[in-house]
């Protein structure tokens, strides 16, 4: 019994002795590191090659309806002058343009292949200038990189509009456009505007009035696949009988949370205009949600004169008038907590021989720009600064003195600059930049783009 008992007993404290080291172990082997086992992708990084760099314009001027045998004929109504610039090598050549227009050559494209590896640097603008009964005015526009999306910020389809969206394709394939039309309705792909067709070397003119109609300050996305395009907006108007202005505005590339918008000018006659109504707007659109923008109105080189804040809905283009504003160039900057898309519009008058412009959201400079000066009157280069104050040097590129200034934070100052002449910008800090143009019966503003930067190296995982 005695003997029964101490076996027992023996293999009890031994179990427990073992269960315990097996609890250690386990514990000991958890806290522990253990060998892994990973296995790596293979990667390799590589530069690819740099692309060729083109710049496609928008051409003359269009007209609407001046066949009344055919209401929707178009048919050129001045042509474009172009002033081209680059140190490198460049081989020229011209959009048709569908439907066909009367009288029209084309717009022009400028190609220059990649030089030792690098890619050229082309800079082109141009300008045009009509006087007829149906279509008067200046309008200057930059000759730029087509894209895949991009966005029109202006121009409208009620009584008296005669807008139309140039989409150029300078490629070798076909693009198809698929065009979203924001109005009073929110978002909307009408009939006739998805799936629209720009063969390769051709220029696609859409009037805006067919893609949507009665819409007074709509906000255009155009998207591209199988090819990017570049998009243009001529806008004009007509007031009972009396032509009241032209203009081309570009593609704004993508919305931001901060929009500059530099060298809007106010001239005297629009002054005097004001008693009969806004002689300067801002159009605004928050694409993906609803935000309040904040419009704050600065005078080039002086003070801030107004703030405003703006809400937005979601999908709904919104205008806020400029009112009180004396004559002389100022810097509209909107904030928002959510993506941007923002123009701004602005009138010599409301009488016969007025014309408008469209002030187009302009991209960061920082680095170096180059840019061309279409013929024009009295152009000047407006150069606004971000939140550091830079240096800025401005070299002509037919040979001259390089003009060398600084800007302060968040300030602005301005450059006379030479028609028919290039330039090249360069900056230390972002910048914002504008030519200008102001003459009796004359406004435009042609935004200053960076120099397409080298390709990026990517990660290759085969």
């Amino acid at each position: 019994m005695i003997l029964s008992w101490a076996a027992t007993s023996t293999r009890l404290v031994v179990g427990a002795a073992v269960a315990a080291a097996v609890v250690l172990a386990v514990a000991l082997g958890v806290a522990a590191p253990w060998p892994t086992l990973v296995t790596r992708p293979g990667a390799v990084e590589a530069t690819p090659a740099a692309a060729d760099t083109v710049a496609a314009c928008a051409g003359g001027l269009l007209a609407l309806g001046r066949n009344p045998a055919n209401a929707s004929e178009l048919a050129l109504a001045a042509p474009q002058a172009v002033v081209q610039v680059s140190d490198d090598e460049v081989s020229t050549s011209t959009l048709s343009t569908s439907p066909a227009v009367v009288g029209d050559t084309g717009a022009a494209v400028f190609d220059a292949e990649p030089v030792d590896g690098r890619r050229a640097d082309i800079a082109a603008s141009g300008s045009a200038t009509v006087d007829a009964a149906d279509l008067r005015g200046f309008a200057a526009s930059a000759c730029r990189a087509p894209l895949l999306e991009s966005w029109l910020v202006g121009g409208a389809t009620t009584t008296g509009s005669s807008d139309v969206i140039l989409l150029a394709n300078p490629g070798e394939v076909p693009a198809t456009v698929d065009l979203t039309v924001y109005g009073v309705g929110g978002p909307a792909t009408p009939p006739g505007a998805d799936g629209i067709v720009v063969a390769p070397g051709t220029q696609k003119v859409v009037p805006l009035a067919a893609v949507g109609v009665g819409e007074e300050a709509p906000v255009v996305r155009v998207t591209a696949s199988g090819a990017p395009v570049s998009a243009v907006l001529q806008s004009s108007l007509t007031r009972t009988l009396l032509a009241g202005g032209v203009d081309q505005t570009g593609a704004i590339a993508a919305a931001s949370d901060r929009v500059v918008i530099p060298g809007i000018t106010v001239t005297d006659t629009a002054v005097a205009a004001a008693e009969a109504g806004a002689t300067t707007r801002v159009r605004l659109l928050s694409a993906q949600a609803d935000t309040t923008a904040t419009v704050a109105v600065t005078a080039v080189g002086g003070a801030r004169v107004s703030t405003q804040e703006v809400p937005l809905v979601a999908g709904v283009p919104s205008e806020a008038g400029l009112s009180g504003l004396p004559a002389g160039a100022y810097v509209v900057t909107v904030t928002a907590d959510a993506p941007v898309v923002a123009a701004a519009w602005q009138t010599t008058g409301f009488g016969e021989g007025a014309d408008f412009a469209w002030y187009a959201a302009t991209p960061e400079v920082s680095g170096d720009a180059t840019f061309a000066v279409p013929e024009g009157p009295s152009p000047t280069l407006v150069i606004t600064a971000g939140e550091d104050a830079t240096d800025v040097e401005l070299t002509p590129l037919g040979g001259g003195d390089t003009v060398r200034l600084t800007v302060g934070a968040d300030s602005s100052t301005t450059v006379t600059v030479t028609p028919g002449e290039g330039y090249r910008l360069s900056a230390g800090a972002v910048v914002h930049a504008v030519v200008t143009y102001a003459g009796a019966g004359a406004l435009a503003g042609v935004p200053v783009w960076p120099t397409d930067a080298a390709a990026s190296v990517v990660t290759v995982y085969p």
